[in-house]
């Protein structure tokens, strides 16, 4: 049924200046009443909150209860009988990194003597992903993968023994359980002295720096005999010898085929970072330009090869990570990636031998790398034994920098001692947590560059309007084609679509103590929500709600087929329409007030949002859920974009500031309105008044009202102006009145 007029109802108070008010008293309003947060050196440990939840026989198989916790560890003891076989600990006791929410995900381990994780149990979370759309049977199986894993074997590797097992839709939450698990149980471990771990003593003599007033030999045979370069070097035989002491046969069924003797490879590296070292190898030149290239605190090593096996692998060619050599030192391990990485043309130093590959490769600042501490540097070795399948084996060149190259450093007093402690510890946890939210960035790198693109575009769109808006088909197609790519790659590709639940953790974390951490571990909601904020000083909510909402962009293409296909449109009555916007701010209103109270609960009605059905979980959920956002779906086939107009509390947060923004960009005519109504009647979301002005609370930024503007079929304006131009250019007896159809003659002077 489609509906243009209807009687006018009784006028209500503008929604457009009230709730600017509402939302600023709102922000007032939670700070007021939200207490500081407590002081985190007084708390109390999470393990003794969480005993009585988790019996002792569901965190492991065949115990029957818990011990006393010990009064030096926040650990207790597991018991079957009288006998204790193994440790229950809540890992929040232990690091300290937040989840998706940026509240802590507090996860409870149970570790046996030999270091192995004998139980897991994640016993509370805030995730909003996990909460209300990944089923909890599979977080279970997430968690019960844990079991068996061998903490020597993480502290030998620096914690990348083990496989990481991605849950689509939960990659944030996944890796950030897989870190804190991983990191506590290595703690445990070590403070309880469980599978030969031990506790590093403190050091009680003298600590090492750099000395850049340190020199180094010109030669490449004096720098190899001091130490400065080190070298593996392995030969065909050594390597087939190798594989054939594997459990698998198959290593030694299919042996390299050249002489025992043959170079398989001679492999040497060198600290470069260190003055002497990088000016003695690389030169005065090159070494200024590494020490350019190099940040505060990063450090680089010079990697040169030659021989059957190249140290770069496949993945250098693949652009990713080179995965065939990763530097280990303690529990840290740094795998190096191509932007980490440049050539060697040429050496410097006297006597260099000839080397196939020769690289430099960076060592990130938050790596936790001591360069006056002794590292590894891993080789890993792969022999083909089926079609697809391979074995592999590791060899180690170590390297500890010459102490020439060193000096000491002086020993803080003892009465300093605690404070410096704790210093360090919060430093190591602080560098910790920064390099898992670096490595989520650095594995999104495509995703991100695709955003940084399409935001680019988007924005020269948006300043270059009026020239974007001159060929009606060209603006068309060209949303169709962003839109398309909204959904299929920002939506259910990268899963970047933002919800009101990020509003609300952002508020829980500013009244709870706020860690730039917990925003950071989300690449893609991160500079989504940047690149909104600068949008709506600029352009209000159109530039996220118009055309980067993968879930409005879904309802925009689905309506679009739907007047392909004929589908009638329903066109509501102003004065219903007005009265119908106003719901989705009292929904966000309501959230935002549920959210002071209980953010958990919060979450819960946010599933007022279709987002994560729709678009996260790709319609793989329980039915009510498919069947809500359907309902959605099918109601836009008859009204444009319906969830966005009246539903969305997203779109009614971002609207409420639109009030804020600097400019205004669309243009209008003084007739506007009065008397032409050809945008208001044709916007898709019915944002234009019809007197004449638009909405910026409503207005999606969709374009079409500024293609009207300077259309020559359809604007009367333009069409009276293109005529005036005609009769000035025909000559001075003919004039266009008011009626630009009419013209009568002048008389002569």
């Amino acid at each position: 049924m489609f509906l243009s007029k209807s009687p006018r109802l009784p006028d209500l108070p503008s929604w457009r200046h009230v709730l600017p008010s509402v939302w600023l008293f709102a922000i007032a309003l939670v700070i007021a009443l939200c207490p500081p947060p407590a002081a985190a050196q007084g708390r109390e440990p999470e393990i003794l909150h969480f005993l009585d939840e988790v019996p002792a026989g569901q965190l492991v198989a065949g115990a029957e209860g818990y011990g006393p916790i010990r009064e030096d560890v926040p650990v207790a003891p597991v018991l079957k009988g009288r006998d204790v076989i193994g440790w229950a600990f809540i890992t929040t006791d232990f690091v300290g990194t937040t989840g998706y929410s940026g509240k802590p995900i507090h996860t409870m381990v149970a570790v046996d003597s030999d270091a192995r994780i004998i139980g897991v149990n994640l016993v509370k979370h805030s995730e909003p992903i996990v909460l209300i759309g990944i089923p909890d049977a599979k977080m279970k199986a997430l968690a019960a993968d844990y079991v068996g894993l061998d903490l020597v074997a993480e502290a030998q590797s620096g914690g990348t023994a083990h496989e990481l097992e991605i849950i689509s839709g939960a990659t944030v939450t996944v890796m950030v359980i897989d870190d804190s698990v991983v990191r506590s149980g290595l703690k445990v471990a070590r403070a309880l002295g469980l599978g030969g771990l031990a506790q590093e003593a403190a050091a009680s003599g003298p600590t090492f720096e750099i000395d850049p007033e340190a020199q180094a030999a010109a030669d490449w045979m004096t720098l190899e005999g001091d130490g400065t370069l080190r070298r593996l070097s392995l030969d065909v035989g050594q390597v087939n010898a190798a594989f054939a002491a594997m459990d698998d046969s198959r290593g030694a069924e299919r042996p390299l085929s050249e002489a025992p003797e043959t170079t398989f490879i001679e492999m040497q590296t060198a600290l470069v970072s260190v003055p002497a070292i990088g000016k003695a190898l690389l030169g005065e030149a090159e070494y200024a330009n590494l020490a350019n290239w190099l940040g505060e605190g990063e450090h680089a090593i010079l990697v040169v090869g030659r021989g059957l096996y190249s140290f770069k692998g496949s993945g250098y060619v693949r652009g990713g990570i080179f995965d065939r050599i990763v530097l280990i030192q303690d529990d840290v391990s740094v795998r190096f990636r191509d932007r980490g990485h440049k050539r060697v043309v040429s050496l410097a130093a006297e006597g260099a031998p000839a080397f196939t590959e020769a690289d430099l490769f960076k060592i990130p600042a938050d790596a936790g790398f001591d360069p006056s501490q002794p590292f590894r540097l891993q080789l890993l070795v792969q022999r083909e034994v089926g079609a697809i399948e391979k074995l592999f084996t590791t060899f180690d060149l170590a390297y500890q920098l010459p102490q020439s190259y060193l000096r000491a450093v002086a020993q803080p007093q003892a009465a300093e001692a605690p404070g410096a402690a704790v210093a360090v510890a919060e430093q190591e946890e602080g560098a910790a947590q920064q390099a898992l939210w670096r490595r989520i960035w650095e594995d999104k790198t495509t995703q991100i560059s695709g955003l940084a693109a399409m935001l680019l575009v988007l924005t020269a769109v948006f300043f270059f309007q009026g020239y974007a808006t001159r060929n009606e088909k060209f603006l068309f197609w060209f949303r169709i084609g962003f839109l398309s790519v909204t959904l299929v790659f920002l939506g259910w590709y990268a899963n970047a679509q933002l919800s009101v639940v990020n509003l609300m953790a952002l508020f829980g974390a500013l009244v709870s103590g706020f860690s730039w951490q917990a925003f950071l571990l989300d690449p893609l909601t991160f500079i989504l929500w940047f690149s909104v904020a600068a949008a709506l000083l600029f352009w209000g909510r159109g530039a996220y709600c118009g055309w980067l909402c993968p879930f409005g962009a879904l309802q925009e293409l689905l309506n679009r087929l739907a007047k392909a296909l004929r589908i009638p449109q329903w066109t509501l009555p102003w004065g219903l329409h007005e009265r119908l916007w106003p719901v989705k701010y009292m929904i966000f209103l309501g959230l935002f007030g549920v959210s002071l109270m209980s953010i958990e609960q919060a979450e819960h009605l946010a599933e007022v949002e279709p987002f994560k059905t729709a678009i996260v979980l790709k319609f793989v959920r329980a039915w009510p859920f498919v069947a809500y956002a359907a309902a959605l779906l099918i109601a836009g086939l008859f009204v444009e974009r319906f969830y966005c107009r009246y539903l969305c509390p997203l779109g009614a947060a971002l609207a409420i500031p639109a009030r804020l923004r600097m400019f205004d960009w669309l243009k209008r005519y003084r007739e506007c309105g009065n008397p032409c109504q050809t945008c208001s009647n044709q916007c898709m979301v019915q944002a234009i008044h019809p007197t004449g002005e638009i909405n910026p609370n409503e207005c999606l930024n969709c374009l079409h009202c500024q293609v009207l503007y300077q259309s020559k079929s359809i604007c009367p304006v333009v069409i009276k102006k293109m005529k005036r131009r005609e009769a000035v250019a025909a000559g001075p007896i003919r004039d266009v009145g008011a009626h630009p159809n009419l013209t009568k003659p002048q008389p002569s002077n």
